[in-house]
């Protein structure tokens, strides 16, 4: 690997995309003779917008739950690097993807990469993280069976994901009858949060070998954990004014979110109608957003609380029923307790 990639203190897929791009790498893969594209066009097309993303922080929450399902499953040495990470590979390019599709200017801290390097360029690296995804699970040292279930998950994944990705970008809260809205919005957290979390789980439970009873159970936990964490995630945006900024955007584009979900179990009609008068006159402009997220905070926020909760606590309580208590779990209640304290 060329010595200006070797960086320290890198995060972890960062190291792996150094590694992947150093010349004798990229020559095995792609069949071409070392010098034949010089690197600098390398660097230019996709090394440098990737290594732009993967630099930034992120929380590297699914490569940890990979480690967990691993151990819950009754191993004791380490997961193979590239299996606790293919997971954040397929996840960083979904992050590139949306912000295309969603027009957002920003990713964790800095503008969004189609923002800073041009479209084309952007929709090219989210594509490549999918199909790199791919090549890592080849690179664990799996039996052969193994690896195929595992490359069976990942492509269940990708296409439940794209399914929930459809919905998050056609549905509209104004436009569903209030008893559909429940519904639909646990179906689509369920197809894309849920769906990532469960495959980082159960890929960690199926490479280590695990049961298939015990694998599935901790691949649903993954779910509902995903899905727990999106009603965080969308709690957060209304309680939060840390987190303000995408509650606002949710409200702006008229996202069927878990706010509106609660608010659509618990509002009377009358006052169900007032709030989706306001949400049509954010949507037009006439309306700044924080009018409406008060609302919604005197409608739903003890509720949200309550709820988000109550369904953390009975995904680990399910969970503990097949695996019994264990180190392994207790880090993961750690991690989503921690979670839990700072979108409130």
């Amino acid at each position: 690997m060329s010595t200006a990639l070797a960086l320290q203190h890198e995060p972890p897929l960062v190291d792996l995309l150094d590694e992947q791009f150093g010349k004798q790498a990229l020559a095995e893969l792609l069949d071409l003779p070392p010098n034949q594209v010089p690197w600098e066009l390398w660097a230019d097309a996709l090394h440098g917008p990737l290594r732009d993303l993967l630099s930034r922080p992120g929380k590297e929450f699914r490569a940890r739950l990979v480690d967990a399902a691993w151990r819950l499953a009754g191993q004791h040495a380490a997961p193979p690097r590239e299996l606790t990470l293919l997971v954040e590979a397929l996840h960083a390019g979904s992050l590139i993807i949306d912000d295309i599709q969603d027009g957002s200017a920003y990713r964790r801290g800095a503008p969004a990469l189609h923002v800073g390097y041009g479209l084309p360029r952007a929709l090219n690296a989210g594509n490549w993280l999918y199909f790199w995804s791919e090549q890592l699970a080849g690179r664990c040292g799996l039996a052969p069976h193994v690896e195929l279930a595992v490359r069976r998950l990942m492509t269940r994944t990708l296409v439940q994901c794209h399914h929930g990705q459809g919905l998050d970008l056609t549905v509209r809260v104004a436009e569903l009858p209030k008893d559909a809205v429940p519904g639909v919005v646990r179906a689509t957290t369920q197809l894309k949060t849920g769906a990532l979390m469960q495959l980082a789980a159960e890929l960690g439970a199926v490479a280590a070998g695990a049961r298939p009873e015990v694998a599935s159970a901790i691949g649903r936990f993954g779910r509902e954990l995903g899905v727990g964490l999106q009603m965080l995630d969308d709690l957060g945006g209304l309680v939060s004014e840390r987190l303000c900024h995408k509650g606002h955007e949710d409200l702006v584009l008229g996202r069927p979110t878990w706010a509106w979900a609660w608010a659509a179990e618990r509002a009377d009609s009358l006052r169900y109608r007032a709030l989706l008068a306001a949400a049509r006159k954010v949507q037009a402009g006439a309306l700044h957003p924080e009018a409406l997220a008060e609302q919604l905070r005197a409608e739903i926020a003890e509720l949200g609380t309550r709820r988000v909760h109550e369904h953390l606590e009975r995904a680990f309580h399910e969970l503990e029923a097949v695996v019994g208590s264990s180190p392994a779990l207790g880090f993961v209640r750690h991690e989503i307790e921690r979670l839990e304290r700072s979108h409130v």
